[in-house]
């Protein structure tokens, strides 16, 4: 099954997550098919909280992949400001 989910990365206390479509029989940080966007929950200044391709997140859900409960609620999340924005 391929499921959408966070990879960490980053250092010790200072994390940063890339939202990736994965086999879920990899590992966390492990291979990957395809990146869609990056999470940075200690952004600070100018940095981008919050970065994700809709499109391709939604083509993949269409697909059959399945989104973890974290990577649901950042999708909300990122909708929600691109509706402020327009």
């Amino acid at each position: 099954m391929v499921s959408i989910r966070l990879s960490r990365g980053g250092a010790k206390k200072r994390p940063f997550y890339e939202i990736v479509v994965a086999d879920s029989r990899s590992p966390r940080s492990g291979r990957i098919i395809e990146r869609l966007g990056l999470f940075n929950p200690v952004a600070r200044g100018q940095s981008p909280r919050l970065r994700l391709d809709l499109e391709r997140l939604d083509k993949w859900v269409a697909d059959g992949a399945q989104m973890s409960d974290r990577v649901v609620s950042l999708a909300k999340e990122q909708r929600r400001a691109d509706q402020k924005s327009a």
